[in-house]
């Protein structure tokens, strides 16, 4: 690893971290993908996306010298009053890394070998998904689908609370019309577990271990009559008296962990 010093926060090298916090969700942004601290940008090295550039101060670049000796794209150096400037915030883990996107496998082929699997209806908080798939790595899952209408699971808020593990678990989004899609993964062999509130038997009788998806919904709004129509079963999480619901990540985090 060779860093190179930059001192201007303009220089068009740094262009793809610059003014992220308003360009977050912008359409000419989402072909990169931004991982922010060590251990993120760890995560982002070890994945199959390919690192466009890195940029850090110089104590968060030596704590990832290992890591950045594999890494073939250009590194560069910067104060903490340069990166700050050029992204738009004050970046307190010091160190961040973007990379381009690359296709998610076609569903079909996730199935063919997944024996763990989350479905996403509608999942559009960035940060409940970042979590979720969090989890999802924590529990083993081997893939996570989603509906068209889930938000990008690489917007850089995702990556982030995801701690990286959403640039480790595979996942794409199911084809065709929403919920006939859900289809290939009763045509899998997997049985399609809904998590929601009004299920009629607890997650507790559901034996773990064997291969199952987990159908889990929007927080508020939840799985559509539509999607559960389609379900095997129809599981809840038993609560105390006052409590009707979880967190979505926060109640994947309890199924699969009960399913594993």
């Amino acid at each position: 690893m060779r860093p190179v010093d930059i001192t201007d926060p303009a220089d068009p090298r740094l262009d793809d971290f610059r003014d992220l916090a308003d360009a977050d969700v912008r359409p000419d942004r989402r072909g990169v993908v931004i991982a922010e601290g060590a251990n993120v940008v760890a995560r982002l090295a070890a994945s199959p996306y390919p690192v466009r550039a890195v940029v850090g101060v110089a104590s968060r670049l030596e704590a990832l010298s290992a890591v950045l000796d594999d890494v073939s794209a250009p590194v560069y150096r910067v104060d903490k009053w340069v990166l700050s400037d050029a992204v738009g915030f004050r970046v307190t883990r010091g160190v961040l890394a973007s990379a381009d996107r690359v296709a998610g496998p076609p569903a079909a082929d996730l199935l063919r070998t997944a024996r763990r699997v989350a479905v996403l209806e509608s999942l559009n908080d960035f940060e409940n998904l970042g979590a979720l798939f969090r989890n999802a790595a924590a529990f083993g899952v081997d893939a996570v689908l989603l509906d068209p209408r889930c938000a990008d699971p690489l917007y850089r808020r995702s990556v982030r609370v995801s701690m990286g593990h959403v640039l480790g678990v595979p996942f794409t989004t199911l084809p065709g019309p929403w919920p006939d899609s859900l289809a290939l993964v009763r045509d899998a062999g997997l049985p399609l577990l809904a998590l929601t509130p009004s299920g009629t038997e607890p997650l507790r009788d559901v034996p773990p271990g064997g291969r199952w998806a987990v159908l889990l919904g929007a927080e508020g709004p939840g799985l559509t009559p539509d999607a559960l129509a389609l379900a095997d079963r129809l599981v809840r999480i038993p609560m105390a008296d006052g409590v009707d619901s979880l967190n979505v990540a926060t109640a994947a985090a309890v199924a699969f962990s009960h399913l594993a």
